[in-house]
């Protein structure tokens, strides 16, 4: 009987497990952002322009198409810097990225022709 219950239990939790681990994933915003095939690059939530977003987690879903560009996010100001590529030169294709962004001002781009590609939006608590 104890054995019964006690197997019962840890069934219970690990389906409460699973189901936060679901909503725990579930619960980033997923942000598309696009790099080439010509010199252009963009960050968007849905259709529109990622302009503002609230401080948290986000999934990046970025498709890199060229080989000659990566994809770049920094937080500028508001705080320490933050850098992380997304993804690297060479590569092309899709890839998916979750990042905690916090408060401040974060700009978008590729770091290779940064001058000509690149894009803001801030990041609000």
């Amino acid at each position: 009987m104890f054995r019964t219950t006690l197997f019962a239990l840890a069934a219970a939790a690990a389906a409460v497990a699973i189901v936060a681990s679901a909503e725990a994933r579930s619960s980033s915003t997923r942000l598309i952002g696009t790099v080439g095939p010509g010199y252009t690059i963009s960050l968007k939530k849905g259709t529109a322009k990622v302009k503002t977003l609230k401080a948290g987690k986000y999934t990046f879903v970025v498709t890199d198409k060229a080989s000659i560009h990566d994809f770049t996010i920094e937080r500028e100001k508001g705080g320490p810097k933050i850098e992380k590529t997304l993804t690297s030169t060479s590569f092309q294709g899709k890839k998916t990225v979750t990042v905690t962004l916090k408060k401040g001002s974060w700009k978008f781009y590729c770091s290779i022709h940064e001058p000509q590609m690149f894009g803001f939006f801030k990041v609000t608590s």
